[in-house]
């Protein structure tokens, strides 16, 4: 394709990358340029860096989108991409847009927004004793999934979307209480998952397909190789990717909260990504070392950001705010994708000494929850769930991190302990006396409802060990974390929490507690 003088195609949209790489915040501006254009329209980069010639056509193969020509101009290349494939091209050639000045990034910083004030804690109802409810996931209908993309790629207004979600929401709701169970959750719909979710949410934050990050791992074609191993659906998930200080003038998802409020009187429980996963996320050097020294001074800024949120939730009468960090176990077990890094839970950052790790992590939880009640607050491990196949997730049980969750600043731990690569329920007795257990007896990557007599088996074990008082029964985890690649069924999902609530029904009974 090189060596043309000029492309073959007039592009709809046009910009001057400069010297930018793809390692250095080209790539995010591709990706803010081409996402607001529909399929086969064309995009016009003009970039003065050698290495783009080699890193582009590669980003292209991996998102699906298509190389139309290449050819030199003063100081540099110019690129045609048509996003997706050329052949669904059908309308005429449009007329180029003027370049636009390279910049490092186009989006303008926000000043950092503080609130004057946090709102104190409202009242909410008690969550009894073996009290059934889902993790925080569940499987979006596929007109819910059309509306998200439209959404994330500017060609779907707010207010649309959010009118599309509320149904989503509705049916997420209508499932559980049919079902039966005591405590309710949003179904997480209006995420495209469960973590990175929060870069559409806050001020410096961008959300970017995580094959748009192809040039920040060691080894990209390896790491291409074992996101397709691992059932990823990599061209529709999305990473945040942080240019400034960030900030909160959105609400994460007191939104959410609001709505499910409305439909529901049950209490409500809201799943938030926890510090040390959103901080090991949101990490990338050359894009967010721009606006952070290191890693340490964004975790700051997160902590304060989900600190802000938690208040929020709080005050809007949430039941329970969930944390989840389930890279503890990635930190405790090992596993890698590329080099020393994994997407297990959508992070790309290498781990450091797993002793260093867990004590990072933990500083952040007190810093977190300080001054905040315990009782309502909850801590969610598991070993990762991007795929039902068993083979590919991590294996441990959580002997390496009971003291870490022993001294988590929380009142409950919904653990992940139906699966056998969770170990033996056992180990968890040391845990202290003033925390619940959120025992995981229903295994949702099976493709079956495994039988009530299994999973009363499981529950009674806990009683046995914790006591009736601290056990809640739960799912390992939720139904669909990846928005695009659900682990169960909606139909297999309410069956699953109906079998918890079963089971509950009838350990109540014999425990005197109905």
């Amino acid at each position: 394709m090189t060596g043309a003088t000029s492309h073959p195609f007039s592009a709809t949209a046009a910009f001057d990358g400069g010297a930018l790489d793809c390692g250095s915040g080209l790539l995010l501006l591709i990706r803010q340029h081409i996402d607001p254009l529909a399929p086969g329209e064309l995009l016009e980069i003009r970039s003065a860096e050698p290495s783009v010639r080699e890193d582009l056509p590669a980003w292209c193969r991996m998102t699906d989108n298509e190389l139309v020509s290449v050819h030199d101009v003063p100081g540099g290349a110019s690129f045609l991409v048509c996003k997706g494939k050329l052949a669904s091209r059908a309308a005429p050639a449009h007329a180029a847009r003027a370049p636009v000045a390279a910049a490092p990034i186009t989006q303008p910083i926000a000043a950092v927004f503080i609130p004057d004030a946090l709102p104190a804690p409202a009242p909410a109802p008690a969550i009894a004793p073996l009290s059934v409810m889902g993790i925080g996931s569940w499987p979006r209908p596929r007109w819910l999934l059309d509306a998200l993309h439209a959404h994330l790629e500017g060609q779907l207004s707010d207010a649309a979307f959010e009118e599309t979600a509320d149904d989503a929401v509705r049916l997420a709701i209508r499932a559980q209480v049919g079902a039966g169970v005591d405590v309710v959750t949003d179904g997480e719909q209006r995420r495209d998952n469960y973590a990175s979710f929060v870069g559409a949410r806050l001020d410096n934050c961008q959300l970017v397909p995580i094959t748009d990050l192809l040039a920040y791992v060691s080894d990209p074609v390896e790491f291409e190789r074992e996101l397709r191993a691992l059932d990823v659906p990599a061209g529709k998930v999305r990473h945040p990717a942080v240019f400034g200080p960030l900030s909160r003038r959105l609400p994460i998802a007191v939104h959410e909260l609001e709505f499910v409020r409305s439909e529901t009187d049950r209490p409500v429980k809201v799943a938030l990504p926890g510090p040390y996963l959103l901080t090991r996320t949101m990490w990338m050097e050359c894009v967010s070392d721009r606006a952070y020294e290191n890693r340490e001074a964004l975790a700051l800024d997160v902590v304060r950001v989900l600190r802000e949120e938690i208040f929020h939730l709080l005050a809007g009468g949430a039941a329970l705010v969930q944390i989840d960090e389930p890279i503890l176990s990635e930190v405790a077990f090992g596993g890698s994708v590329t080099g020393n890094r994994t997407f297990m839970c959508g992070v790309l950052d290498a781990r450091g000494d797993a002793a260093a790790e867990l004590a990072f992590a933990e500083g952040l939880w007190q810093d977190l929850c300080a001054g905040l009640p315990r009782e309502r607050l909850a801590l969610h491990v598991c070993r990762g769930n991007w795929t039902p196949d068993e083979s590919v997730a991590l294996t441990g049980d959580y002997r390496l991190l009971l003291p870490t969750l022993s001294r988590a600043p929380v009142g409950t731990l919904l653990l992940e302990l139906a699966t056998p690569r969770a170990g033996e329920l056992d180990v968890l007795s040391a845990l202290p006396d003033d925390k619940r257990i959120g025992v995981g007896v229903v295994n949702q990557k099976r493709p079956e409802v495994e039988p009530p007599e299994v999973v009363l088996a499981r529950a009674e074990r806990a009683i046995a060990l914790f006591g009736k008082e601290r056990v809640l029964l739960n799912p390992d985890c939720g139904f669909a974390t990846f928005a695009d690649n659900p682990i169960a069924s909606a139909k297999l999902a309410r069956e699953m929490l109906a079998t918890l609530v079963t089971v509950a029904r009838t350990l109540r009974a014999r425990h005197g507690l109905a």
